[in-house]
């Protein structure tokens, strides 16, 4: 089959391999579209700590089970999207129903063979069937929307609170959607792309390009001074580590998202005159998954709106080359 391989650091490339068997407790899917993602990218310029050479990429997946053993809940022929975390089931945290911060935790696509491929086998118990009016391209975008869900639901966000949002990649948009949907009543979100600035725009957010304008300034003038009641860090960078301490008010909380790839410098003398709460979010459970499901089913998140792009396997390293671009890019999907 044809598929999508990280060989070394920025070098894809598309092979011929030998097809996946399903073995026991796996089903066979079909991939439909596979999207991908911020650690896709960490994966490509060679910082990922685990994904080692060679390996087929993409743990964000839609498909068509193509074979799978006798079973209640799904068969030949489902559309389903895919969890795509392995788990050990018998730490301290998968024994209290927390799987999704394993102590061992790995990830298709990342430690095994993922869905940038015709096809990829999977655990069926990480299994989510789609709705009929969930497109395959809208299926894969199910996981980063499942973050998102995840993401806010940890930010204890109430009715009215005030969000900042330092990021305004695929996540920090939907993290804005379910945000809102959460009842947040003012949403900033910052970014130096205008491209991305442009959709957080047409999504009603308020728009705040990190260049030009000041974004603690701007929160604080909206505030009267006060601050935002939950920041979401989402773009991974020192500057951004320093703003989520500045644009927080008093007994605010931050969640901090992102996965840096070199440690920031965080002012705690800053936080605990304030009295700031700091919380992180990893990735996603079941729930959040039907969730987000549930979501796209209901037309309540848009995430068709995040595709900038869609492209054959074939075109795997100008896929990777055009991400890189975030003037141009937000999802970028492929179509094996």
């Amino acid at each position: 089959m044809k598929a999508g391989m990280y060989i070394a650091e920025k070098k894809v490339q598309t092979e011929s391999i030998e097809k996946p068997v399903a073995g026991e407790g796996e089903a066979l899917i079909k991939v439909a579209y596979a999207g991908i993602c911020g650690t896709d990218m960490m994966i490509f310029a060679g910082k990922h700590p685990r994904a080692k050479a060679p390996v087929v990429l993409g743990h964000e997946f839609s498909g068509t089970i193509e074979s799978i053993a006798d079973n209640d809940h799904f068969h030949r022929g489902d559309r389903v999207t895919v969890e795509p975390y392995l788990t050990c089931g018998t730490c301290a945290a998968c024994l209290a129903g927390q799987y999704h911060v394993c102590a061992t935790l790995r990830c298709i696509g990342i430690d095994k063979d993922g869905g940038f491929a015709e096809y990829v086998a999977v655990p069926i118990h990480r299994l989510h069937h789609l709705p009929n009016n969930v497109s395959d391209e809208e299926g894969a975008l199910t996981e980063p929307l499942a973050i998102a869900v995840h993401t806010v639901r940890r930010s204890d966000l109430k009715v009215g609170d005030s969000v900042v949002i330092l990021g305004a990649g695929p996540i920090g948009l939907l993290i804005g959607q379910v945000a809102k949907q959460a009842g947040a009543s003012e949403i900033f979100i910052s970014d130096i792309s205008p491209y991305r600035l442009q959709v957080a725009k047409q999504m009603g957010f308020t728009a705040v390009h990190a260049k030009e304008e000041d974004i603690k300034e701007a929160v604080l003038s909206f505030t009267k001074g006060v601050g935002a009641d939950i920041v979401f860090e989402v773009a991974g960078t020192q500057a951004t580590a320093n703003q989520m301490i500045q644009c927080i008010k008093y007994q605010g909380k931050i969640v901090v998202v992102s996965v840096y790839k070199q440690a920031p410098t965080i002012d705690l003398a800053a936080m605990h005159f304030r009295e700031i709460s700091l919380t992180t979010t990893r990735c996603a459970n079941s729930n959040d998954f039907a969730i987000a499901i549930r979501l796209m089913e209901k037309k309540i998140i848009d995430v068709a709106s995040l595709i900038s792009h869609k492209l054959p396997l074939d075109d795997i390293q100008q896929g990777f080359s055009t991400m890189e671009n975030t003037d141009i890019s937000l999802k970028v999907l492929f179509h094996p």
